[in-house]
């Protein structure tokens, strides 16, 4: 939290980081996504990390049943959650134990103290009871009665039980922090008026428990002064808070707008890229069909069948899922039909952890099927562009008439930022392969000269009856053959189609130095946390420090070499084991490249980068 001034009545601030914690029940989600809600309808700057557990509802209390929100709110530019936390809202003592690491000294916390029971802090492992045993004394603790005062708001409010009023104990921890911030409860109000509008008792409810936590903190003299931050200076135009996942809807809703095909996903719910398909599943009336098919390759193999019918196709998964989609994307390979699949990344291997971040899925995108079957991959890198990378994979998909492989991954498939609306008016526009019936000669696998993509007959147009599948097709009539060198042909085109997208994507660029001593490589949901860093070392007066991150990276953009070329040393920076680095070698291998790898399934943190960088430089 950086203070500006004192204006003698409140401190003005750059930024701050909030993180709220507490049991999956407490709904910190949801007051964490009304701060952001709020702090982006007000003009700040916002970016949010979700952290929950797998469990769909662990047990009360215990530690690894934690779930938590952070936000990062500014008057500058903000591109990541934030490291260290300014103001923590622990629900519990759990939320505490598992929080209070990320708490700057001197910093606040604000405790519910009714939670502070003896059975509450066996479960959370406490010996005692940190808020009487002086383990908190570097840090300034407000401490509220929140359940008992939630009741006490509620007390004259007929028909709820005692269970009911609990639950909106946190809109109390969230009035409280309004105040401290000087945000205004209008927005979340309106908010309760809407989703609750058949439910007034609940809208009233949540109000007053709000207006409670806002009035309360207003009267502690341990918070003397609000805080404020002012809105951040952006260009112009008409802006939302949007998650990585809606954003990834968007887009494809855009290409389909664009291209005037019909959209269809044929997906399998699985953690975290079920929000597409529920997404998705809310406009029918933009003519979206969306499948909840009953396993991982129903769900691919009804999105290959709706391509052959001329649909904009796409499939939705995570690292699990993508292993079962394996042998349907060499099938889609092989017929050369356009079909999206998405994969939001996760930590594995197996089930491995569903609700955390990583980017390990890399290599199976890259080379996880038999065969010679390479297909287009690219990565969206924050949660805003997802929209964009959505929007570009169908682009390429329809345009090249090959699989497309988009990878996100929890991070900014969970988080959001402010979105500048587009309209599909200043998107580029897209071509599709689609032919009409014609006097002339036609065989499926004519190609286009420059593309090399073949024509995209829609099943039932007189004169373009043909057949597909998996087995080997002869390179002109797209009958079976197992001619060999047929077979050699087709797979050797089939990979130069892939190679010739570079001719079609942008050339890699670099931002800060062009040429230096280190540059800094990434690739996907990283982007925000290395930027900030790379930023900072800058700023500092370093000027041989550069970024370049990748969003193509099969095929990569041609200027490639020559942009590596260009630093002394190169490190790239991956939540994986070292997969991009290990493409990076394979085809730069002259170069000198290390690595700096994060596997906890959590994102990079600013300090740990800057750190690395330095000692690099």
């Amino acid at each position: 939290m950086t203070t500006d001034k004192t204006d003698g009545t409140q401190n003005v601030l750059e930024a701050v980081v909030v993180r709220f914690a507490g049991d999956s029940g407490d709904g910190m989600q949801l007051t964490g996504t009304q701060f952001s809600d709020t702090s982006a309808m007000f003009g700040n700057d916002v970016a949010t990390f979700p952290n929950y557990p797998a469990e769909i509802r662990a047990p009360q209390g215990s530690l690894y049943g934690v779930s938590g929100f952070q936000v990062h709110i500014g008057s500058i530019e903000i591109s990541t959650p934030g490291d260290d936390v300014d103001l923590l809202v622990a629900m519990n003592p759990a939320g505490l134990k598992t929080n209070l690491h990320a708490v700057k000294p001197g910093h606040t916390i604000i405790v519910d103290t009714d939670a502070f029971t003896r059975k509450n802090l066996e479960k959370a492992q406490y010996e005692s009871n940190p808020l009487e045993d002086g383990s908190l004394e570097n840090y300034r603790v407000i401490e509220a009665k929140m359940t008992s005062l939630t009741k006490e708001a509620l007390k004259d409010l007929e028909g709820l039980d005692n269970k009911s009023m609990v639950r909106s104990k946190n809109m109390f921890a969230l009035g409280m922090v309004y105040w401290m911030y000087n945000r205004s409860t209008a927005y979340t109000i309106d908010f309760f008026n809407k989703k609750f509008k058949s439910k007034p008792q609940i809208v009233e409810a949540n109000t007053k428990v709000l207006n409670a936590g806002y009035y309360f903190a207003e009267t502690l003299e341990l918070i003397p002064n609000a805080y404020t931050i002012a809105p951040a200076k952006m260009n112009p135009g008409t802006y939302r808070i949007i998650m990585g996942n809606t954003a990834t809807a968007w887009g494809f809703l855009a290409a389909a707008e664009k291209t005037g095909l019909e959209l269809f996903l044929g997906s399998y719910p699985i953690t975290p890229a079920s929000n597409i398909l529920h997404e998705l599943a809310k406009h029918k009336h933009f003519g979206v069909k969306t499948l909840q098919a009953e396993d991982e390759i129903a769900g691919i193999t009804s999105a290959i069948g709706a391509s052959f019918a001329g649909n904009l196709a796409i499939t939705t998964t995570s690292g699990p899922g993508l292993a079962l989609k394996a042998e349907a994307i060499g099938l889609a390979m092989m017929i050369e039909l356009p079909l999206v699949i998405v994969n939001v990344q996760r930590g594995g291997p197996s089930t491995g952890l569903p609700t955390k971040t990583e980017q390990s899925d890399l290599l199976q995108a890259m080379y996880g099927r038999n065969g010679e079957s390479p297909v287009i991959v690219i990565a969206a890198s924050t949660p805003g562009n997802c929209f964009r990378f959505a929007y570009e994979a169908a682009k390429l998909t329809l345009e090249h008439m090959t699989p497309v492989i988009l990878l996100s991954d929890g991070y900014i498939a969970n988080g959001s930022e402010p979105w500048k609306i587009q309209t599909t008016k200043d998107m580029p526009d897209i071509k599709t392969n689609i032919i009409q019936a014609s006097d002339q000669e036609w065989h499926p696998y004519h190609r286009d000269d420059d593309t090399l993509a073949r024509n995209w007959a829609v099943p039932g147009t007189p004169g373009l009856e043909h057949r597909v599948g998996g087995l080997e097709k002869d390179k002109i009539t797209g009958n079976v053959s197992y001619v060999p060198d047929n077979h050699e042909y087709m797979t050797k085109i089939r990979a130069e189609k892939i190679q010739r997208v570079q001719n079609y994507i942008p050339e890699l660029t670099t931002e800060f130095a062009s040429s230096g001593d280190l540059l800094v490589v990434g690739w996907g949901g990283t982007y925000g946390s290395l930027y900030s860093a790379v930023k900072q070392i800058a700023e500092e007066g370093c000027n041989t420090i550069g970024l370049a991150h990748f969003n193509y990276i099969n095929p990569m953009p041609k200027n490639t070499k020559e942009v590596l070329s260009k630093f002394k040393k190169i490190v790239v920076c991956e939540l994986n084991n070292g997969q991009f680095v290990t493409i990076l070698k394979a085809h730069f291998d002259q170069l000198d490249i290390v690595q700096y790898n994060k596997i906890q399934g959590l994102p990079f943190g600013n300090l740990e980068l800057v750190q690395k960088f330095k000692s690099l430089l």
